[in-house]
């Protein structure tokens, strides 16, 4: 199957960026104590190697099928979370951040691609990464990993008050 030249561009581009991350993460899956970070580091690993497969097969010019993206596997969270080291808070931020960041870029890039499957798979792909960004928010969350600061209930009305008037527009 020929693939419209702006696809493969694009896959391409994003197989380079795969190797780079898949790289960081297995080094960073090697240091990891807290053990639900090593899992979600690992699932982020499998997840961004089924990405890999399914772009692969997407550029194989003797396909005669469907390529279809693997589900994105699940984390049991019925455990303790515990703590992060201050490494494992960087690591986490990073992961998470790269996760936000591939999510991005794979629903922006099909929002330009042609092929109908390599659209709807990196839509599929945008979905897992946002959904991998979620898993390390909750850590980060419920680890105290980060700070986020919080408006006021009057903030919140004074915005609600102004931008009312557009439910009925």
């Amino acid at each position: 199957m020929n693939l419209p030249a702006v696809d493969l561009g694009i896959m391409a581009e994003h197989l380079n960026t795969h190797e780079g991350v898949i790289y960081r993460l297995k080094i960073y899956d090697q240091s990891l104590q807290n053990i639900v970070l090593k899992r979600i580091v690992e699932l982020h690993l499998k997840t961004l190697r089924n990405h890999v497969k399914t772009m692969l097969a997407l550029i194989d010019p003797n396909r005669t099928h469907t390529v279809h993206l693997p589900d994105l596997d699940s984390i049991n969270w019925n455990v303790d979370i515990g703590t992060l080291e201050e490494y494992e808070k960087d690591i986490a931020l990073d992961a998470r951040s790269t996760a936000k960041l591939m999510g991005s870029d794979n629903f922006n890039s099909a929002l330009m691609m042609k092929d109908s499957n390599v659209k709807n798979i990196h839509i599929k792909m945008s979905y897992q990464d946002i959904s991998l960004q979620m898993m390390y928010d909750y850590l980060i969350k419920h680890t105290r990993g980060e700070f986020i600061p919080r408006v006021s209930n009057e903030m919140q009305r004074m915005t609600l008050q102004h931008f009312n008037y557009l439910q009925y527009e």
